[in-house]
């Protein structure tokens, strides 16, 4: 028998670059295994903005129309067989990847790094996976987390980028009294900070080329220093770049009175000279944890590196942080984590929500930062 389709769902589709239209889907039942989830809360992320602005993420161009959103809850509005743990009413984060739970890498316990992962709103695997930006949706059951009560669906929709630092401070082996020094202070960034201070960092410094997110970053308790990067002509050689990456880091920490510099850096911009001043502000024996997806091909200062046994590691996405990030959210113990969003929209406004994002202020001159979509009706 053919499965029975429900009254329809409303859909944010992607064709292209600046080309998002609303569509009315057929709403099917959940298959086995599945959960179908009305989606009350999704978070616009950077990777949703290239696509939204270029059609494409890196190397990932569109080659068929996408529904974007990966941070995101809702409510469970249907079972399909099998499924146990859930029931219709209850309250779930949506993790975005669905993994094969077969590999090596799912096996072992690292399933972000799993060769068959498709992950919703991504260009890397076709067909795609849709996202979140949807009225409803059907999703694996075994990548939906119960909230925890005192957990919002806004709270809830951070547990996706949260889960990113979750996963880079474990990496790192974030470990109390240590210093931290994170470059940029996005959402992602402030998110480091923020489990940086739950981690009992004895420092946290940030430092950015934009003054109003230092600004949101000191005032709203993020960081307990920053330093605004200088704004300079493209170096005309690579000797030139590298050379200004050390004074320009140089000078920071001198600033920051850590001429030695700092046990953790966290890279969240992905920017080729940000990586390159990372490795300098690392103390002798500390540790580079680069977050920010940007610069494909980046020319390091791996003396310096070598010579002071700096590590160098790379974090990608997530793998068995939804429950302990979900749990932060709700515990208060982030520190003015919910002052991350800034701004709010219905799934009718979301072009208008990624415009916004793009320009980075509103028309008031406020600071945008993690935008929300919902709830939908």
């Amino acid at each position: 028998m053919s499965p029975v389709a429900l009254p329809s769902r409303t859909t944010a589709v992607l064709y292209g670059a600046k080309d998002l239209r609303l569509e009315d889907r057929t709403r099917w039942p959940p298959q086995a295994g599945q959960a179908q989830v009305a989606v009350l809360a999704t978070g616009l992320c950077g990777s949703d903005l290239h696509y939204y602005l270029h059609g494409r993420n890196g190397d990932f161009a569109l080659k068929a129309p996408l529904v974007l959103g990966h941070e995101a809850a809702g409510v469970v509005t249907a079972v399909g067989p099998g499924v146990k743990g859930l029931v219709v009413g209850q309250r779930v984060a949506i993790e975005a990847g669905i993994m094969c739970k077969k590999c090596d890498y799912c096996m072992s316990g690292r399933y972000n790094l799993c060769k068959e992962m498709r992950f919703c709103s991504s260009a890397k695997t076709f067909p795609y996976a849709d996202g979140t930006l949807q009225t409803f949706m059907n999703h694996p059951a075994y990548v939906l987390h119960p909230l925890p009560e005192n957990c919002s669906f806004e709270q809830a929709a951070l547990a996706e980028p949260l889960s990113v630092l979750l996963h880079a401070a474990r990496r790192a082996q974030l470990s109390p009294g240590q210093t931290v020094l994170v470059f940029g202070v996005g959402a992602i960034g402030l998110l480091a900070c923020s489990i940086a201070q739950f981690m009992g960092a004895a420092r946290i410094v940030a430092i950015d080329m934009n003054q109003a997110r230092l600004d949101f970053a000191k005032t709203n308790g993020f960081a307990d220093d920053t330093y605004c990067l200088p704004l300079l002509d493209k170096a005309k050689t690579i000797d030139e770049q590298l050379r200004r990456a050390k004074e320009t880091i140089q000078t920071a920490l001198q600033e920051f009175d850590e001429p030695d510099g700092f046990d953790v850096v966290f890279e969240c911009t992905g920017a080729e000279p940000c990586i390159q001043m990372s490795i300098h502000a690392a103390i002798s024996g500390g540790k580079v944890m680069l977050i920010g997806m940007g610069s494909r091909n980046v020319m390091l200062p791996l003396s310096s590196a070598t010579s002071r046994e700096v590590d160098i590691q790379g974090s990608f996405r997530y793998a068995n942080t939804y429950p302990a990030a979900l749990a932060l959210l709700a515990s208060g113990k982030l520190h003015n984590v919910d002052a991350l969003v800034t701004h709010r929209f219905s799934l009718a406004q979301t072009a208008q929500a990624f415009d916004l994002l793009a320009r980075g202020k509103d028309e008031d001159g406020r600071l945008v930062l993690k935008v929300m979509i919902g709830p939908n009706p």
